[in-house]
């Protein structure tokens, strides 16, 4: 038997729910559509999060990153306009 308390039933785990307060609150008025001011919200810090994910990998496995970079510009010297 293990020395942690049991969690609650509605505590997320590994399979449970593990979105912000924000996206859960966006769900349960799921029977309003979503602006599209608010999904373009979304989207942008998506795409920050992904951008800085990105260069926290770049900085951490640099010969990767290199090697990513080199395949990067061949296919951008052998893609025709």
């Amino acid at each position: 038997m293990s020395d942690l308390p049991d969690l609650p039933a509605d505590a997320s785990g590994p399979t449970g729910d593990t979105a912000g307060p924000a996206a859960r609150s966006a769900r349960t008025d799921s029977d309003k559509p979503e602006s599209e001011s608010e999904r373009r919200r979304r989207r942008a810090q998506f795409l920050r999060e992904l951008a800085e994910a990105r260069a926290l990998r770049a900085r951490v496995q640099p010969r990767r990153a290199k090697a990513a970079r080199l395949r990067h510009a061949m296919r951008m010297r052998t893609f025709r306009w």
